[in-house]
């Protein structure tokens, strides 16, 4: 039907499109009924994911894994419905981060116990944020070298610009919020946080103090509280039926040629991305933390990362994770969550970014010694400050770090990569979403307000 109406307005041009989405219909019901009949949470996100999984390699099949998907009518029509349901969901559920961020802070810092130290949690966080992408950065630096990543490519031309690079002290003086307002439109989470710990201990340290009681103020953020908790809980229920969605739509629309073309650089990503995991279990452990308890409860967070690709968008489940399930107080998953959506981020901003460094190096036959990697490494976990958790992102970080490696004219040669960006991108936001929630119990013992016993508690609940 090459009519405007179906083909551009209904998107129903094509019978395949209309059976694609029709089976995609039946395995929303299917998730329906299940989650009626009492499946639990967790159990219904990993139905979720795989189902959206058979689903999107399914459509890949049925297209005859063509090489610019983009060009088959019933994948662009099919994956624009999908659309509805995943992107609907992500967008719901980033409508909640501005809200739950201010609101949950100043809400907890009125509520903090007497003596609490909100200069020993900032210096915790920042100290572990930046120390964790360090080590991410030598693991990408490492794998790189070591399997000869980008030696035999040509220099590749595109249109992408590389970002500017801007002085270090301009990039923290960016995170303090001029407008708050104008900090919210924007979603810059880390200026959000400043003001709403700002406001938050004026208005404690004027309960303390007697001028003030705060009682209309205090009661104010106590229903917000409340209130947006549980908006919280109803978007985050949604969960299931976003997942499949939008694994669908991920594996459906990326050609299969553009995985081969880069298949060094996908393996080593992903290489590098267990060996983290792999450090972060250790991490936690050495704290005294049973790392297949934390797998076990974080599972619902870390699948949506994956299927969504936004840390940002997974941050009201990750703060509900800590505090729900893994007994971490609510200043500091409040704080060091939010925090980790912005800044640290050890798959997007820490191995990815090395790997392309390394790439970028041998496409371009400059030796890497010691001193390519001293540098590479700092620059990495500095460059890693201000870099938003939001899809497509993790481009960003590669050109701060190879403007500040002295690679910035070789950015045009990263395009290859950037072709293969979506199904990368769902593995470094797992990383950087579980990096969030290691980096919270790390340092919420070292304020020593960690509930351990709700930590090893082994009863799952919803999230």
């Amino acid at each position: 039907m090459n009519i405007p109406f179906f083909t551009d307005y209904l998107m129903l041009s094509n019978p395949i499109s209309i059976a694609i989405i029709a089976v995609f219909v039946l395995a929303l019901i299917g998730i329906y009924v299940l989650q009626r009949k009492g499946t639990s949470f967790g159990n219904l996100v990993i139905i979720g994911t795989i189902v959206g999984a058979v689903l999107g390699i399914a459509v890949q099949i049925i297209a005859g894994f063509p090489d610019d998907p983009s060009k088959v009518v019933y994948i662009k029509e099919s994956t624009k419905w999908f659309s509805l349901v995943g992107g609907g969901f992500i967008d719901l559920i980033r409508m909640l981060v501005i809200p739950i961020v201010f609101i949950s802070i100043v809400h907890v810092i009125l509520h903090m116990e007497a003596g609490a130290n909100l200069k020993k949690l900032v210096v915790a966080m920042v100290s572990t944020n930046l120390g964790m992408v360090a080590v991410a950065a030598i693991v990408g630096l490492i794998l790189g070298n070591a399997f000869g990543l980008g030696q035999g490519f040509d220099i590749v031309e595109s249109g992408k610009k590389i970002r500017e690079i801007k002085p270090m002290v301009d990039t923290f003086r960016a995170l303090i919020p001029s407008n708050p307002i104008q900090a919210a439109a924007e979603t810059n989470v880390i200026g959000i946080v400043v003001f709403a710990i700002i406001l938050g201990s004026v208005a404690r340290l004027l309960k303390k103090t007697g001028t003030n009681s705060m009682e209309i103020f205090t009661k104010l953020f106590d229903e917000l509280h409340q209130l947006i908790s549980w908006v919280a809980d109803f978007i985050i229920g949604l969960m299931p039926y976003g997942v499949v969605a939008l694994l669908a739509s991920t594996l459906a629309t990326r050609g299969v040629q553009a995985i081969l073309d880069m298949g060094l650089f996908v393996v080593l990503l992903y290489v590098g991305l267990l060996i983290m995991f792999v450090v972060q279990a250790i991490l936690i452990a050495s704290f005294g933390y049973n790392p297949i308890t934390y797998f076990k409860k974080a599972k619902a967070p870390l699948l949506l990362a994956f299927t969504s690709r936004s840390s940002m968008g997974v941050l009201p489940l990750t703060v509900e994770t800590l505090t729900k399930r893994l007994g971490v107080n609510a200043t500091t998953a409040n704080t060091v969550a939010s925090f980790g959506t912005t800044a640290g981020m050890q798959g997007c901003a820490g191995v990815f970014p090395a790997l392309v460094v390394v790439y970028i190096s041998n496409v371009a036959n400059i030796p890497f010694d010691l001193t390519m990697y001293i540098m590479s490494v700092i620059v990495i976990a500095i460059g890693s400050v201000g870099i938003a958790g939001v899809p497509g992102t993790a481009t960003m970080a590669a050109s701060v770090s190879l403007s500040g490696t002295g690679l910035g004219a070789y950015f045009t040669s990263i395009s290859p990569i950037l072709a293969i960006d979506p199904l990368i991108d769902m593995g470094r936001t797992c990383l950087n979403v579980s990096g969030s929630l290691t980096n919270a119990l790390v340092v919420d013992k070292i304020m020593g307000t960690i509930d351990k016993d709700a930590y090893n508690n082994p009863n799952e609940g919803r999230v």
